[in-house]
């Protein structure tokens, strides 16, 4: 079935680019006959400058979709591949403005790994950001398409911006790649059920950190709405930083050994850089939620009216009530 579909795409895309060639053939040759009753030269300058752009274009074309050469990876820094690895390494990476040598001419591998130090700071400091923007989207916004758009959206700019980070220049089937390794790389792409809960474990950790219901200054009732809330974010900014971690590593690679460790490691500092986000972030979240609903409950008994003459027992005991809880919010 797969072979079969194969098969027929790439049939239909040369039958188009047969057809698509045909009708620019047979347009520029109706333009150059039209340009010869005119000037003996036009149409055959006209042909030639229009060769000249088509074949410019497919090059451009090609430019802009080739990967760029690169060494084989080496199996470990005593690899005899290791130098011309560690060259390719000098001539991609942009060099950090901090480095200090960063006018050196001749870059071994010890100034290498000083660049990618400096250069692995920004990319986790642009990763925390970012995550710690999604606590809030997924906090907010779960199970809902502007929540998981905006999510991947932000995903997406970690690993464009990590990507920019570690290279000069850009290309897009290398931009594509990274983003491939990194989705692979995440929990529930390749479903394996032992690993989730090494996934897991982090979320649960970072909730019961802290003693949620003593946060907010409403009580225990508030407790539940807080958890459900403070799990969909803490979930989000997880997925974030361990992806903004993971092309990390992946760029930051030099032997295989790297690249077989790059998931547990980033699982690893995904956790602890979660954790950094929960404190920052749980005073925040219980605050606008105790401030929202402290609102929200106000506002509600303001509707209540006062019992009129004639009005049942029952109505005047929710009055009677509602008038304390007024006062009792105001209070706090």
């Amino acid at each position: 079935m797969r072979r079969q579909a194969l098969r027929l795409l790439y049939s239909t895309l040369a039958a188009i680019t047969l057809l698509i060639a045909v009708f620019v053939v047979n347009q520029l040759a109706a333009v150059a006959k039209l340009l010869n009753s005119l000037h003996p030269d036009a149409g055959t300058f006209f042909l030639l400058a229009s060769s000249l752009l088509i074949l410019f274009t497919l090059y451009s074309a090609l430019r802009f979709l080739m990967l760029p050469k690169k060494p084989p990876l080496p199996v470990d820094e005593n690899a005899r591949e290791m130098a011309a690895y560690v060259s390719y390494l000098a001539e991609r990476l942009p060099v950090h403005p901090k480095h200090p040598e960063a006018a050196k001419g001749k870059k071994e591998q010890r100034w290498v790994r000083t660049n990618l130090k400096l250069l692995d700071s920004d990319a986790l400091n642009l990763t925390r950001e970012i995550a710690t923007r999604n606590f809030f989207v997924g906090a907010f916004a779960q199970n809902t398409s502007y929540g998981t758009t905006t999510s991947l959206i932000n995903n997406l700019k970690v690993v464009w911006g990590i990507y920019t980070i570690h290279h000069r220049t850009e290309h897009l089937r290398e931009f594509i790649t990274l983003a491939r390794s990194v989705y692979e790389y995440l929990p529930l792409s390749d479903f394996k059920k032992e690993e989730i809960q090494d996934h897991i474990k982090p979320i649960v950790q970072s909730a019961f950190s802290n003693t949620l219901s003593s946060m907010l200054p409403a009580g225990n009732l508030l407790a539940p709405f807080f958890l459900n809330l403070f799990l969909a974010g803490a979930t989000n900014s997880y997925l974030t930083c361990l992806a903004g971690i993971i092309a990390t590593r992946h760029c930051q690679t030099t032997t295989e050994e790297d690249k077989k460790e790059i998931i547990q490691q980033s699982m690893f500092e995904a956790s602890f850089m979660l954790k950094e986000i929960v404190r920052e972030c749980n005073p925040i979240l219980s605050v606008t939620i105790s401030n929202a609903v402290k609102k929200a409950g106000m506002e509600s008994l303001d509707t209540m009216h006062s019992p009129s003459a004639g009005s049942g027992i029952t109505k005047d005991i929710v009055s009677h009530l509602a008038s304390s809880l007024k006062s009792m919010l105001k209070e706090s």
